[in-house]
């Protein structure tokens, strides 16, 4: 964590060499930039199942991790909730237009970094899973699921469409966002969890939750092929990327594979049955929870354990 280290210095540096005056000279304050969409600003289902802005987002535990090793530094929160690639581009959603003067986010981004030039330490980039939200058909708004695998469906037109904006769009904004911060300010970009895995229990309550009564079972239900389908669908999500952010020198937060998305073995221990993937879902999201879910962000838990993958990655 260099920039963390330098700013303790600057404080110490200040305090021995102050004006004549006798006052202290003050340490101008490092900036933790988050950008990014719903999970940047934490948003989590109220007590009646609609989504709602916390201050308890993965952005939040990792700021509070990072103050306590450099209390000067401050967290300029500028994620939206419903952002995607075009969007973060472009603009163009009414809710999240209104708080960027500049037109996107993007762009308020690129004004804060250049207004900011050598102050801004850490960069972390949430985007592109908004792309494929509105592509699983028939899983209800927050306050219940779709009852049977009939019921749901993944929109293949959809999926193309939001990867190729994947492919066109992340690398865009990865250069950009260099290109504003310049080489010394640390970019974290973050790959995604897959909360479709709850698929598997579609004609049933998830097992692990409230009132469930699905378990080991759950897996003939239907729900298989479409759980499969969303995890090829992350896999392909994730790879782009993490080549777009590795070729912009932006730092990768792998938080696919941290939740193990993609490991469907089930564990000789299990109390539920059910694969590691899925567990993780249920621990870590509201997509099991039959009181306030299914919804696809994280829980308490869930932000806890994304601000850890990019903890790891801070230098």
């Amino acid at each position: 964590m260099r920039r963390w280290t330098a700013a303790a210095a600057v404080v110490v540096l200040a305090t021995g060499c102050g004006g004549g005056d006798g006052e202290e000279a003050a340490a101008a304050p490092g900036y933790y930039l988050s950008l990014g969409d719903s999970l940047t600003v934490g948003v989590q289902p109220d007590e009646n199942g609609h989504p709602r802005q916390t201050s308890e987002g993965y952005t939040d535990v990792l700021y509070r991790t990072l103050y306590d090793s450099d209390s000067t530094l401050r967290h300029e929160r500028m994620g939206c909730g419903g952002e995607d690639t075009t969007t973060f581009v472009e603009g163009g959603l009414p809710d999240c237009d209104k708080r960027y003067e500049q037109g996107s986010q993007l762009e308020e981004a690129e004004a804060f970094l250049a207004g900011h030039e050598g102050q801004v330490d850490l960069v972390t980039l949430t985007i592109g899973g908004n792309n494929f939200t509105s592509c699983v058909e028939g899983v209800r708004d927050p306050g219940g699921g779709a009852d049977l695998p009939e019921d749901v469906g993944i929109n293949e037109e959809c999926v193309a469409d939001g990867l190729e904006r994947v492919e066109t769009e992340v690398p865009v904004i990865a250069e950009r966002l260099r290109a504003a911060a310049g080489p010394d300010t640390q970019i974290v970009g973050m790959t995604y969890y897959n909360p479709f895995l709850a698929l598997l229990l579609l004609d049933g309550e998830p097992a692990g939750s409230a009132g469930a009564t699905a378990g080991p079972d759950a897996e003939a239900t239907g729900g298989d092929e479409l759980a499969e389908r969303a995890v090829d669908t992350l896999t392909r999500l994730n790879e782009s990327l993490t080549a777009s952010y590795s070729a912009a020198g932006i730092d990768v937060a792998d938080v696919g594979a941290a939740f193990e998305s993609t490991n469907a073995e089930v564990p000789a221990d299990s109390d539920t049955g059910m694969p590691v993937n899925l567990q993780n879902i249920c621990d870590h999201t509201w997509m099991c929870d039959t009181d306030r879910g299914p919804d696809i962000h994280t829980n308490k838990a869930g932000a806890k354990e994304i601000a850890e993958v990019f903890a790891e990655q801070v230098r």
